[in-house]
């Protein structure tokens, strides 16, 4: 009998190449603002609107800007390291710019890729072209392997209070605190509606004032405030787009944001325009049909790149104010949840409600597991179990008060009735919450788990546009001041009966290392070590096995198990170089240890890539339970690259 099979898919990723090529730079001193003018010369293109986006992987990033002048520009891109009296080197690399004529304004817009990025290096880089350069602005890459944090804003809507400077003042003040708070962001997430109105530049003008938005890449979701304009895509030209019709809603002149991907590390984010939803009545693709066939086909062809799955839209789907009984929300719930609960979706941001929330664990369009409490602080989403995230104003500009269930809605999966374990909320949501201050999201990317954690960046006091001109705040900055936590929950992926085993290589000199978690989790190696110059070695421990026997006839049982091959990506090593050293942890059920198997490194066998005896007993054997483990041996040639590599262990028992 076939003990237990642990899903091998999604668990492998590809790495990004960082060797040196040209266009290869060094490391930033500095993540100020401009601090070098522009200087002067015959083409005097005025240059605005610069903002650092995000590119197709970690070695990527686009620049969009806008230009007075319809002229040949470049980005220019070199080591702040190498910059000297804020002299670009003559070694400093250009990327061509591409663009068209502005249509909600006059000038034009320009856009470039930085390519071949490397890792832990800063650069520095301005846009133009010779004799006519904008200030010159940095950003820092980091480890393209590992954790990392991104921070997640909704809705800065710009205008909305109807006074753009104080709207300015609170989504600047939150930038400021939030990457001040966590200098070590790798990336800006926004859940859409920047400004208030789509062609509004003075709006536009105001959300990108903030450096930094050129010192992080940004990666930019389209809202319905966005929409009605090509402004929002003239601002940010994103990787990976999928520009048809039907991934748009409106005249064609004015379409603008079409769903997109890209692969940051080990997330995968599916980035999609929610303004277009309606299926159109004659069956053809469209509306929120394309957009699931969308998700489907990026997940099916990259999804295996990636540890993790995130989606990023704008219209929220399990949200608590004032849009959570929209018509068009309700169908999305209809059209999206069980498509995302089956292509392994494990968290979708999103904003529109001005409000912030998080669900519970959610499959195909209900709670998954209704014992689940609310405000859990530890969440095990099952195989579907899908996360959904909604964040509140990153501005103060509009917030949305937080509305009754309808107790007539009880039970319906795509109504809002009350939650059983809490009437005074809607079913779907774990946490609730609306005090009319700034907050954003920070999310955690780690080996096992994802950390979310919703933070306030402001209190009831200035800047606070809604609050300042008359709304309630029932924020006490005493109790609950900048940076204290309105929510924190860690989400564990499943790992099914079986057990993942993962192990981080270094390049040839440093450490690896590894962990094991308490619950039927990632086995995580960490780091390892090199030995001699010669290969690469750790010790560890699988997770312990419980056998419970009962059976009157006693009869004999095995464990056994086999490990696939360790991959990342394309990169890959044998599971013969791991061997293995079974032992009885608790003794009953006539459980005897099986032989201990070398690495393949050690006697060139096959190790672990052949099924090996784990325990067993004989027949006739007492009754009861018996705790097996194995501590682990892995040692491998020091010519494995660098990257995050993981295999599957598969265990099975077989009885008489």
């Amino acid at each position: 009998m076939e003990f237990s099979k642990t899903r091998a898919s999604g668990l492998v990723r590809r790495r990004v190449a960082a060797g040196a090529t040209a266009g290869v730079l060094g490391l930033a001193t500095a993540m100020g603002s401009g601090f070098w003018a522009a200087a002067s010369a015959a083409d005097t293109a005025t240059l605005s609107g610069i903002v650092l986006g995000v590119g197709a992987n970690e070695t990527q990033r686009i620049v969009t800007w806008y230009s007075s002048a319809d002229t040949a520009q470049k980005i220019q891109v070199a080591p702040t390291a190498e910059i000297v009296n804020g002299e670009f080197p003559a070694t400093a690399v250009t990327f061509d710019a591409v663009g068209a004529a502005n249509t909600s304004t006059t000038g034009f817009n320009r856009h470039a890729t930085i390519t071949n990025l490397k890792e832990n290096t800063g650069y520095s880089y301005r846009v133009g072209s010779e004799g006519n350069w904008s200030p010159a602005y940095s950003f820092k890459t980091q480890d393209f392997e590992g954790d990392y944090d991104f921070l997640f804003f909704g809705d800065p809507q710009i205008g909305a209070s109807g006074d753009i400077a104080k709207d300015q003042a609170g989504w600047a003040e939150t930038l400021r605190y939030a990457t001040a708070a966590n200098p070590n962001i790798e990336m800006l997430v926004s859940g859409g509606d920047h400004v208030e109105s789509a062609n509004n530049e003075a709006q536009w003008t105001a959300f990108l004032a903030p450096d930094q938005l050129r010192q992080y890449p940004v990666a930019a979701t389209i809202g319905n405030h966005d929409v009605g304009g090509k402004s929002w895509e003239q601002h940010h030209f994103t990787p990976n787009t999928d520009r048809s019709s039907q991934y748009y809603s409106g005249d064609q002149n004015t379409r603008s944001g079409g769903d997109f991907w890209y692969i940051y590390k080990d997330v995968l984010f599916v980035d999609i325009n929610s303004n277009s939803y309606a299926n159109p009545s004659d069956g053809s693709l469209g509306g929120d049909a394309a957009h699931v066939a969308y998700v489907t086909d990026v997940i099916k062809k990259h999804g295996s790149a990636a540890k993790w799955k995130v989606l990023v839209y704008h219209h929220s789907i399990y949200s608590p104010a004032s849009h959570a009984t929209d018509g068009d929300n309700v169908q999305r719930r209809k059209d999206f949840t069980t498509a995302f609960s089956d292509l392994g979706v494990d968290m979708v941001l999103q904003g529109h409600d001005h409000s912030y929330s998080r669900s519970y664990s959610i499959k195909n369009g209900q709670k998954e597991n209704p014992a689940e409490q609310p405000g859990a602080a530890e969440v095990f989403p099952g195989p579907g179990g899908v996360i959904y995230v909604t964040a509140n104003s990153a501005s103060g500009s509009k917030y949305y008060d937080i509305k009754k269930p309808n107790a007539a809605e009880a039970g319906k999966p795509h109504g809002n009735g009350p939650d059983p374990l809490d009437p005074n909320k809607y079913w779907y949501n774990s946490v609730q919450n609306q005090e009319h201050v700034r907050s954003y999201v920070k999310v955690g990317v780690k080996a096992d788990k994802l950390v979310v954690e919703n933070i306030r960046s402001g209190t009831c006091a200035a800047p606070n546009a809604a609050v300042e001109k008359g709304l309630s705040c029932v924020n006490t900055p005493d109790g609950q001041p900048v940076g204290s936590i309105v929510d924190k929950v860690t989400v564990h992926p499943y790992h099914g009966n079986g057990q993942d085993i993962q192990v981080n290589v270094p390049t040839a000199a440093g450490e690896f290392g590894w962990t094991i978690d308490g619950y039927n989790g990632l086995v995580n190696l960490g780091t390892a070590q090199e030995h001699d110059g010669w290969y690469f070695g750790a010790t560890g421990s699988i997770n312990p096995i419980v056998v419970s026997d009962s059976r009157f006839s006693l009869a004999p049982w095995s464990i056994s198990a086999n490990v696939s091959d360790f991959k990342d990506g394309d990169k890959t090593f044998s599971g013969a170089y791991l061997g293995w050293s079974p032992k009885v942890i608790a003794t009953g059920a006539g459980a005897q240890a099986g032989a201990a198997v070398q690495s393949g490194y050690d006697d060139q066998g096959q190790g672990l890539a052949v099924s090996r005896g784990l325990g067993a007993a004989d027949q006739g054997h007492a009754r009861g339970k018996a705790t097996l483990g194995a501590d682990l041996d892995l040692k491998f040639p020091n010519e494995v690259a660098k990257g995050s590599y993981r295999a599957t262990l598969t265990i099975t028992a077989l009885s008489s």
